[in-house]
């Protein structure tokens, strides 16, 4: 009886077991042109278009390496994201922008997608996160 028991709980759970695995995948970011070791990498991972910009899904900070660096984001369920990071150069939290707001540190968002008048657009920025493993290379 304890041995079907057993049998019976195993068989019930695989097919759960199974769909977590599915639906959980990583998202490896390359980051290039990194002029100096000073600062530090902030990277934003934006889930939806309502988010982006707005509020990250997940996000983390690196300390800088010149030239390049590669970071992987883990335990990301299927989905459609976008990247925003920048080099945090002075180590204050926040891109500094001049008077007009336009940047003064490096950026760069996922596609390599820039903005015109502007920071690049979702529909440029966003892709497809379905794989157990996807790469995304910026230049900052």
């Amino acid at each position: 009886m304890k041995t079907i028991s057993i049998t019976v709980i195993f068989t019930l759970l695989l097919p759960l077991a199974i769909f977590a695995q599915d639906n959980t995948n990583s998202i490896e970011i390359n980051v290039t042109n990194i002029k100096i070791d000073d600062g530090t990498i902030r990277i934003g991972l934006y889930k939806g278009e309502e988010n982006f910009y707005r509020k990250t899904y997940k996000s983390i900070a690196v300390k800088a390496k010149k030239d390049s660096l590669t970071v992987t984001l883990d335990d990301i369920p299927n989905g459609t994201y976008a990247i925003s990071l920048f080099h945090d150069k002075n180590d204050n939290k926040k891109l500094d922008t001049n008077f007009f707001k336009i940047p003064k540190e490096p950026y760069g968002t996922s596609n390599n997608a820039k903005g015109s008048f502007g920071p690049p657009s979702w529909e440029d920025a966003k892709f497809s996160v379905s794989e157990q493993k996807v790469s995304q290379t910026i230049k900052l």
